[in-house]
């Protein structure tokens, strides 16, 4: 489903990812590690087109995207789900669902109503503004507004960050039933490492910038691996 080739980008002068490449298969989740500042968040934003290829090749499917806009991207399929969630606040829960909806040609009403299906949390709350809620309901409602969008590959970035354990489990519970469901694609940067191994088929290991190593999740349990390559208490 995405083969990335030899990926550079960077901010300004500043090159980040050094020939980032790998794959990822329908219907697959990968996970993404590696200490703080090695360009995890960077290279989901570069897949998205935030940030523009300075040198490489994104394939997404049969397309080459490499140098096309994060809207066209959307289009066909990408969704991003961004570190700190970044929810409109002021906004509705159900509006903020509806600005998920943009990209599709559906009756909203339905598309929201299919994806509620899956985050019953949130339709208690649907008139409630989005800064009202918790931190870890912010998260559900950012994967769930993503998914109003029907992509088709996720890029999932930090999401347990600053949310209680429950909620973190209902995170994994609802992802791995809609890949159970739907076939969904995830890439997924994380830190929280029985997060990331619940739900990944595969880790890649990324440091200063390029894929230095594959791991399975069960070797996350190995201290020195994680000391050396990832930086993460155990």
């Amino acid at each position: 489903m995405l083969d990335v080739r030899g990926l550079r980008t960077g901010y300004g002068r500043i090159p980040i990812l050094n020939g980032v490449s790998f794959s990822v298969n329908e219907g697959e989740f990968i996970g993404i590690l590696g200490h703080n500042g090695m360009g995890k968040t960077t290279l989901l934003k570069a897949l998205m087109g935030f940030l523009p290829a300075t040198s490489g090749r994104v394939m997404f499917g049969h397309d080459d995207v490499t140098t096309i806009q994060s809207y066209r991207r959307a289009r066909l399929g990408l969704g991003y789900v961004p570190q700190g969630r970044e929810i409109f606040p002021g906004l509705t829960v159900y509006e903020n669902l509806r600005m998920g909806c943009i990209t599709q040609d559906g009756v909203e009403g339905d598309i929201i109503a299919n994806v509620l299906e899956e985050f019953p949390r949130l339709k208690p709350l649907l008139d409630r503004p989005g800064g009202a809620l918790s931190g870890g309901e912010q998260q559900l409602l950012a994967i769930a507004r993503c998914l109003c969008g029907d992509p088709r590959l996720v890029l999932l970035d930090e999401p347990t960050e600053g949310i209680q354990p429950s909620i973190i489990d209902e995170i994994v519970d609802t992802l791995q039933q809609l890949r159970a469901r739907s076939g969904l694609t995830m890439i997924l940067v994380e830190q929280n490492l029985d997060f990331i191994a619940s739900l990944s088929q595969r880790i890649l290991i990324i440091q200063k910038g390029t894929i230095t190593r594959e791991v399975a999740p069960g070797e996350l349990g190995d201290a020195s691996l994680v000391g050396e390559f990832i930086g993460i208490a155990t």
